[in-house]
């Protein structure tokens, strides 16, 4: 699967300015139709063949829970080359390149089938659970099917990718596979990001996004992610290691032992601010 690539310097500059303003940047097409195709094959083969390391909740093919038939897989590049190739691909590498200003450390690979009827995911951030530092992480976030609100599309809080990583609260688990969330001051404030297979969405560790259910009757919403941290980073949690650069080598980092300081929503004179709590006490203004 790997090609050469090389991000148009107009490009470069227009995805880097919506990440920087945003938190995120969708880049559509990155990988061609037929790939995805291919891809989205690859994982159903895979899932039929049963239990898989670091599948969610076990592989149950009787379940009546959709998400018990089709649990997601991940770190499938610890044992699949084809899922090895897709993390370090080169258009990655290049669109991340033009994001961050230098090539990422490559630490996850997951697979999402997302099943008709199933459960989303709570809004949450990446770097809850990375920990990645100094910096943060970056996703790569592929559909291999046209994704949109019916069936479950990813959805976006933009701007929040200033803030700190927030302090969690129990998530409602009849609509969300995850137990937490984090809460928002506009409840509305999350947009939908609907994409055709083969387009990529990057994102900020800190970004807030999470998903609805998908409530069609026959369409899956199946996703390919990638999860990087910056360059720079000398820390990622336990689970992450060992990271690779992005020619396929592992290196070594320290283990992040726990988290840092989160934040929680209170009311100040000009509106919701988030409070830092934990081992730092900062006040930010919501932007």
């Amino acid at each position: 699967m790997s090609v050469s690539y090389k991000v148009e310097e107009q490009a470069a500059a227009t995805y880097k300015e919506e990440f920087d303003s945003t938190g995120y940047t969708l880049v559509r097409g990155l990988f061609g139709a037929d790939e995805a195709d291919r891809l989205r094959d690859h994982y159903m083969d895979l899932r039929k063949r049963g239990s898989a390391p670091h599948d969610f909740a076990g592989h149950t093919s009787t379940s009546r829970d959709p998400l018990r038939r089709y649990p997601r897989m991940a770190q499938m590049h610890r044992w699949d080359d084809t899922s090895l190739q897709w993390l370090i691909d080169p258009r990655i590498n290049e669109v991340m390149t033009a994001l961050l200003g230098r090539s990422p450390y490559a630490v996850q690979t997951m697979l999402y089938f997302k099943p008709p009827g199933s459960r989303g995911q709570a809004l949450h951030q990446d770097n809850f659970y990375l920990k990645a530092e100094p910096g943060t992480c970056i996703a790569a976030w592929m559909a291999l099917d046209r994704v949109d609100k019916a069936n479950g599309c990813l959805e976006v809080v933009p701007g929040s990718h200033r803030w700190p990583i927030l302090c969690t609260e129990k998530a409602d688990t009849t609509v969300s596979f995850t137990d937490i969330t984090v809460p928002l001051p506009d409840p509305d404030a999350a947009v939908p990001i609907e994409m055709e297979p083969g387009d990529v969405l990057f994102f900020h560790g800190a970004l807030v996004h999470g998903s609805a259910p998908n409530v069609t009757k026959d369409r899956f919403r199946r996703a390919l992610i990638g999860h990087y941290i910056e360059g720079e980073a000398q820390r990622v949690a336990q689970y992450y290691h060992p990271a690779l650069r992005m020619d396929g080598t592992p290196l070594e980092l320290e283990v992040a032992e726990g988290g840092g300081a989160c934040g929680e929503w209170t009311n100040g004179p000009d509106g919701p601010v988030v409070q830092m709590t934990g081992t730092h006490t900062v006040t930010r203004k919501h932007e």
